[in-house]
């Protein structure tokens, strides 16, 4: 179910950040952005401090819950010698750890993908029921805990999501470009980032059939905005419902896994 980012979500992307909203029923100014007052702290903005570092020590893998609700999933190849790829994958509305596995979790062992799947703390996510705030730092945290106990290679790490979560993979991977290599956004609805920072790879996927977040007030304004401004975004349209399809999945984790 979609949880609409209300006004002042829409507002807070139009003015303290460039514009790269697109809504449900609202349209976005062409004009240049004006500063706003915030919250100095970096998870005010959407920032993620958190940084992938040097390990040595073997650690547990298969799927194991983590603090904040999260839970984590690590490949039987895994080895500390062999830094791995990791994905943030966020979760729809009213979902959680499971739902932000999604069609991911079948592949990531093949694929040598170590995911993590934090889980909101209301309904759905920070940004989109008032602006950034407690699920950025709990997401900082996780990363945090995962990057002292996993070796990653910082080349590979990625944020994706479906519906809501992918609404909020888009704004907090564009916010943590670079942090985040690339995001895998499954039907998403809307763009609200912070400030931007690098220049990440963007892949949308998004159903002709979706009545849940039309394509055409959706991906179809958020993709050629995205290239407009200079991001490589790879588009898959698909004759379908508000869904991820497997075989979409899998050009995914493939797309994602392919150096640039």
């Amino acid at each position: 179910m979609l949880v609409r980012p209300p006004t002042s979500i829409l507002l807070l992307a139009l003015v303290a950040v460039p514009a790269l909203v697109a809504a449900c029923a609202v349209e976005r100014d062409a004009g240049a952005p004006l500063q706003a007052a915030h919250d100095p702290s970096p998870a005010a903005d959407g920032r993620l401090t958190a940084r992938p570092r040097r390990v040595v020590r073997p650690a547990r893998r298969g799927r194991m819950r983590l603090e904040h609700g999260a839970e984590l999933f690590v490949p039987r190849s895994y080895a500390p010698a062999r830094p791995a790829a990791l994905v943030l994958t966020l979760h729809g509305a009213n979902g959680g750890p499971a739902n932000g596995f999604g069609q991911l979790l079948p592949l990531a062992d093949d694929a040598g993908l170590i995911l993590l799947a934090p889980k909101s703390t209301r309904g759905s996510w920070d940004v989109v029921r008032g602006g950034y705030g407690p699920d950025v730092v709990a997401i900082d945290d996780l990363l945090g805990d995962v990057f002292r106990r996993y070796a990653i290679d910082r080349r590979r790490v990625f944020v994706s999501g479906f519906s809501d979560g992918a609404s909020y993979a888009l704004s907090l991977g564009l916010t943590n470009g670079d942090l985040f290599r690339a995001i895998a956004a499954f039907s998403p609805g809307f763009v609200a980032p912070g400030p931007l920072h690098g220049k990440p790879r963007v892949f949308i996927s998004h159903g002709t059939q979706d009545t849940t977040l039309p394509i055409g007030a959706t991906s179809r304004r958020i993709v050629p905005d995205l290239r407009k401004r200079g991001y490589d975004v790879t588009c898959r349209e698909f004759a379908g419902p508000h869904t991820v399809r497997p075989a979409t999945a899998r050009e995914a984790v493939s797309w994602l896994l392919t150096a640039r």
